[in-house]
């Protein structure tokens, strides 16, 4: 992937239109022909998003990243450093420092810097939740080399077993919410129809439900209070469009970079494992009068709905790999429970097409969650240096308007 261009030809048409008019003409004009770019360059970026595989012809569909798949995510994180920095540009750049102390900036700048620190919480526990994938896929290949295996001996189905009980149980214990007596229960029945046959059935709710447990305590570094979906509506908290005179002014591009931040901190929790989801699908509402947010809006309806059909199956999440990992894994360990009775040839095939599938998630997550997991990084120090670079700003009209010490 192609990293974001940041100095491309969104930047130099700005600085273009800068040099083509005098300090003395059109300020507002000038600045109303920056944020119709940046509004432009939103819709166009996010209307590529929407477009996935599942909508594209058939001659693109190789090309095309389905709805939160890592290749889609890695695109939204793209997406996001190119708009931050366009954001920056039209916010920064040209403007006097006087307007950040006056409204609605004094209002709205704090409003940005307190939701881009919570934005680097969402990112921190995104990296933890991209180390346990990354766990989960290594005991998914453990699972794909055994069965490979030509014959296929008591042996490698043991293997195979272990690694997928504890592939299922760690799945089954990403979320806080997933440790109450109610989902354990739920599990509990589903499990309970192969999970007796299991040479090492016991494990289940013994030394591998411990392991589970085990990986959960590795990933998740954060406060145990700590919850995304919480953290996800506090970034909502005073996310209001602006009206009236502000609806031209300096406030809609601080508008549009907050609802982008909000966004893609919700579209990573709702696809990556993170601690308490629950209740993620209550998101925030964009108006929809708004042409820029039209996308964004769509893609909101689309991830919203997802969310819901899986929060009520207590699953996983929405990353597309994860999604298929767990049917596979599922059906792969029915057929473990099972080994010893003849095969036929179309059980056979079927096997093997599902050890192939599983070879190919294996495949995606090994050349995908490495860059992405440095892209969250990435948006994390962008972030961080940001904020800095507005505090910066702040901090000038602060001592420009302190009044001078008295000499006696």
């Amino acid at each position: 992937m192609p990293p974001a261009d940041n100095q491309g030809s969104f930047l130099n048409r700005i600085s273009i239109r800068r040099n083509q008019f005098s300090v003395v003409e059109a300020v507002n004009d000038q600045e109303l022909e920056d944020l119709e770019l940046l509004q432009k360059h939103v819709a166009d970026r996010f209307s590529e998003l929407l477009t996935t595989n599942d909508d594209s012809p058939a001659e693109e569909k190789s090309v095309r990243p389905g709805l939160q798949s890592i290749a889609w995510l890695r695109n939204l994180l793209d997406l996001f450093l190119s708009c931050e920095a366009e954001f920056k540009t039209v916010l920064i750049a040209g403007r006097d420092p006087s307007q950040f102390s006056k409204p609605p900036l004094d209002r709205l700048i704090p409003d940005l810097l307190e939701r881009s620190v919570k934005a680097l919480d969402v990112c921190n526990a995104i990296t933890h939740g991209i180390d346990l994938i990354q766990h989960w896929q290594k005991l998914a290949q453990i699972v794909v080399t055994a069965l490979r295996q030509s014959p296929v001996g008591e042996g490698q189905i043991r293997r195979a077993q272990k690694a997928l009980t504890t592939l299922l149980t760690s799945m089954f214990f990403d979320d806080k919410e997933n440790t109450n007596a109610n989902f354990h229960l739920k599990w509990t029945d589903r499990t309970r129809s192969f999970g007796r046959r299991f040479s090492g059935a016991a494990a289940l709710h013994g030394k591998d439900r411990s392991s589970g447990n085990n990986f959960r305590s590795f990933s998740w570094s954060v406060a145990k209070s700590w919850s995304a979906a919480k953290q996800i509506q506090n970034m909502t908290t005073n996310l209001v469009a602006p009206r009236g005179a502000d609806a031209s002014g300096p406030a809609v591009p601080v508008y549009i970079m907050n609802t982008i931040l909000v966004f893609v901190m919700w579209a990573l929790v709702a696809a990556i494992p993170c601690q308490e989801r629950n209740g993620l699908s209550t998101h925030f509402q964009t108006p929809r009068q708004l042409g820029w947010a039209q996308p964004i809006i769509s893609l909101q309806d689309k991830i919203g709905e997802d969310w819901k059909k899986k929060e009520k199956k207590g699953t996983l999440g929405l990353l597309e790999e994860l999604q298929k990992m767990e049917k596979v894994a599922n059906s792969l360990a029915e057929f473990t429970c099972s080994f010893g009775s003849p095969l036929d040839n179309e059980k056979a095939a079927e096997v093997e097409a599902q050890v192939a599938e599983m070879e190919e998630i294996c495949r995606r997550m090994e050349e995908g969650l490495a860059p992405l997991q440095q892209q969250v990084r990435e948006v994390f120090h962008r972030i961080v240096r940001s904020r800095s670079e507005i505090l910066d700003v702040v901090d000038q009209i602060t001592k420009i308007s302190a009044p001078a010490p008295v000499s006696f």
